[in-house]
């Protein structure tokens, strides 16, 4: 099964997400909240934002630093999230339209989050690769490595690139990992990719 045959395959299944949630700098914001935490608890980190008007890059730059922690305490690791959003704020002053080195080189922003600004904000065709990407890739047999760089290189030489393939693709991934494709006790005997899964195959 080549990564076109999975893509259409999942969203048979799935069905389009609509992915990202939010929109402008609100994207960035959600970007750099979703780490290490769940979608919900991100949510409610967002609309304490909004609540106070906190969702543009001037506004966080001028927030007391301890306020905008505390509106950012449902995300988890406040502390730290409170920094690399006044990082992000300031490089967003001077770049609107910031590339993947300027990103990287935003203490707080990695791979991951970089490609979901580029990919969900600035409409730029990066394959954003997450644990799920990881874990489903290497179970289905398309490789075996833990790298990030690895995947994210395997899948933009498979694909088109094209925004919208990979935004629904991304999305696809997180849902049948969360479903199907679970770090513990997998569920491959009920998933409809067993026949062309290398690890549903030996269940």
């Amino acid at each position: 099964m080549e990564p076109k045959e999975l893509y259409d395959k999942l969203l048979s299944y799935y069905g389009p997400q609509h992915w990202w949630p939010g929109e402008g700098f609100e994207i960035a914001i959600g970007a750099i909240l979703t780490q290490n935490t769940s979608w919900t608890n991100v949510e409610k980190a967002l609309a304490n934002l909004r609540k106070h008007k906190l969702l543009s890059p001037r506004r966080i730059l001028d927030c007391d630093l301890a306020f905008l922690k505390k509106q950012l305490t449902p995300a988890g690791y406040y502390n730290q999230k409170a920094v690399y959003l006044r990082n992000l704020s300031q490089l967003w002053l001077i770049h609107s339209n910031p590339t993947r080195e300027q990103l990287l080189s935003v203490k707080g922003i990695g791979a991951e989050t970089a490609d979901s600004i580029l990919l969900y904000l600035l409409a730029q065709p990066e394959f954003v690769i997450d644990a799920y990407t990881v874990r489903i890739s290497n179970r289905l047999g398309f490789g075996n490595s833990t790298k990030k760089n690895y995947w994210k290189r395997f899948y933009e030489q498979k694909l088109e690139a094209d925004v919208h393939l990979y935004n629904e693709f991304h999305a696809l991934f997180v849902i049948h990992a969360k479903i199907f494709c679970k770090k513990q006790d997998p569920l491959c005997q009920t998933c409809f990719l067993q026949e062309k899964c290398a690890c549903g195959k030996k269940k």
